[in-house]
């Protein structure tokens, strides 16, 4: 009975070697996992949902587009600079994705909801790409949706009271297809730099 003893630990120790072996062989073979380019928000606690209208007038939260990636930029309509090269950008990421661009949707919040219409918007926001939206409220909801995400706004005037120009964060939010907070993206970012993250979101 001692032998079969032996020989019964002796064959345990040896698979117990070989399976240690295995899961080395195997960790050393496994890819290690992409890392994002832009900023990594994964578990950040704030920039959770909003609740706003879209250019056709139906109301909007981050749960309506639960399935795709989310990018989110906050900006105005007669923007001279930052807001047209960023929804300008966004369209050239949406046609390196290739056929990947119908699993993501871009948001475009104005901050100016004293000029920036539904009709506007419907005007504007597609003009860069027919698949994104515009989305706005009034100043109680803009001023909401801007603390809910720390985006910072305000009007700096113009030679009228009408041409004013609104300072604001220039940077968009991503979410991933289950609505987590995922990316913080700088203004200027390299195109390429955005098509690599989103790959990654939508693969997970």
């Amino acid at each position: 009975m001692k032998t079969l003893s032996l020989h019964s630990r002796s064959n345990r120790s040896i698979w117990l070697t070989l399976t240690i072996l295995l899961s080395l062989m195997l960790g050393a073979c496994t890819k290690p996992a992409e890392k994002f380019v832009n900023t990594d928000l994964t578990g950040l606690e704030y920039a959770k949902d909003f609740s706003l209208i879209d250019q056709n007038g139906q109301p909007r939260t981050l749960a309506d587009f639960k399935g795709k990636a989310v990018v989110l930029f906050f900006g105005y309509t007669q923007c001279p600079d930052v807001c047209p090269t960023t929804m300008f950008e966004m369209s050239k990421v949406m046609t390196q994705l290739g056929p990947l661009a119908d699993r993501v949707q871009v948001l475009f919040v104005t901050v100016d909801p004293e000029r920036d219409t539904q009709e506007l918007l419907a005007a504007y926001v597609p003009n860069f790409d027919k698949r994104f939206l515009g989305l706005y409220g009034n100043a109680e909801a803009t001023a909401k949706v801007a603390k809910e995400f720390k985006v910072f706004y305000q009007k700096s005037p113009g030679k009228t009271p009408d041409s004013y120009t609104m300072d604001h964060t220039a940077a968009s939010y991503v979410f991933d297809p289950e609505g987590r907070i995922r990316l913080y993206v700088q203004y200027g970012q390299k195109t390429d730099a955005i098509v690599h993250d989103l790959k990654i979101l939508l693969q997970q």
